[in-house]
């Protein structure tokens, strides 16, 4: 497995990490345990060291399974997790009371993940979503204060915007930003990715694979579970879906071209943007994970780049990515 370091920081991960949310949470029923903790092993031994978590994954059922699946592998292994929501709303539904990075939480907070994941520091803390009510800068400082503490190594924000970005970074230095990138999601390449690479800052892109689509093996017969939050997504509905089989076309030529996977095209695209970007495709299958892995070793010429490059800025994606409430809480 080759290696990437985050940014300017020094944190030194696997080149594809491993994201876990789909173990317990949002895409169907939560899986069994004993399979996950087999998988996320696995994993180990595949040469993965980067593992991404969540307190409201669950809530906390994900990194607890995490904690528990990597133990054994403590100083091995780069584990992420992330505060910002409340989880006890008044109607005992999970996040129903939403946002909060009071400082005072993310302490909380932290103090929970660590013992879920068996841990004694956290290698990297995200704030989940930007929280309008709390300045950027005393989030940045909570974190700052915890790191100079001993509980966190690196910071980290999630779907966060330009200014904020830049504001907490000059409290705190930003290790790495996560946000959703992938060939079908390409808004950070606007203003996030020229601003990331000036400051240092690594991305850790989420959905890599645009939440499966990406790998062909989603049409507009296919059904999901209420359980499983594509339901709910415009993208997902089977008009989009069918309205934007044009790019699963284009991986589909490039793929066969190269002897490889849609989903291999894929992230060897993300690979090939920038040297200090690191996705986390998530699966709970040993198949598709081996599949993953082996986009590292798929090189896509600069002449492949120009080609898709080309080919993609014809095609519109169809469809919101969410829905108007959960888009407000990005890029904030």
């Amino acid at each position: 497995m080759k290696k990437r370091k985050l940014g300017k920081s020094n944190l030194e991960i696997s080149a594809i990490g491993l994201g876990c949310m789909g173990m317990s949470f949002s895409y169907g029923p939560p899986k069994d345990k004993q399979e996950m903790i087999s998988l996320l092993r696995a994993a180990v031994d595949r040469g993965v060291t980067f593992y991404d978590t969540a307190e409201v994954y669950g809530p906390f059922t994900n990194e607890e399974l995490v904690g528990e699946a990597l133990e054994p592998f403590r100083g091995q292994v780069v584990i992420a997790t992330k505060f910002g929501f409340n989880l006890s709303g008044p109607d005992n539904r999970p996040g129903a009371a939403g946002l909060n990075s009071r400082p005072e939480h993310i302490k909380q907070a932290v103090e929970g993940s660590l013992k879920r994941l068996r841990v004694h520091t956290i290698d990297l803390l995200y704030q989940h979503r930007v929280d309008p009510d709390v300045p950027i800068e005393d989030v940045a400082g909570a974190v700052k204060e915890l790191i100079q503490a001993g509980k966190v190594k690196h910071f980290g924000l999630s779907e966060a915007g330009v200014q904020t970005i830049r504001r907490a970074h000059a409290v705190q230095p930003v290790t790495a930003l996560q946000s959703e990138y992938s060939l079908w999601w390409r808004r950070p390449e606007e203003q996030i990715i020229p601003m990331l690479e000036e400051l240092g800052i690594g991305l850790v892109p989420y959905s890599p694979l645009g939440k499966g689509y990406l790998t062909g093996k989603i049409n507009e017969k296919t059904a999901f579970d209420g359980s499983d939050f594509r339901s709910q997504l415009p993208r997902f509905t089977p008009e989009a879906i069918k309205a934007n089989q044009a790019m699963v076309e284009l991986l589909s030529q490039i793929a066969a071209r190269k002897k490889a996977t849609l989903a291999q095209i894929a992230l060897a695209w993300l690979l090939a943007q920038k040297p200090w970007i690191v996705p986390i495709p998530g699966t709970t299958k040993l198949h598709r994970m081996d599949e993953n892995i082996g986009a590292v070793a798929v090189e896509l010429t600069p002449d492949d780049l120009r080609e898709i490059a080309v080919a993609a800025s014809k095609i519109k994606v169809q469809g919101a990515r969410y829905p108007e409430k959960i888009e407000a809480m990005t890029n904030r």
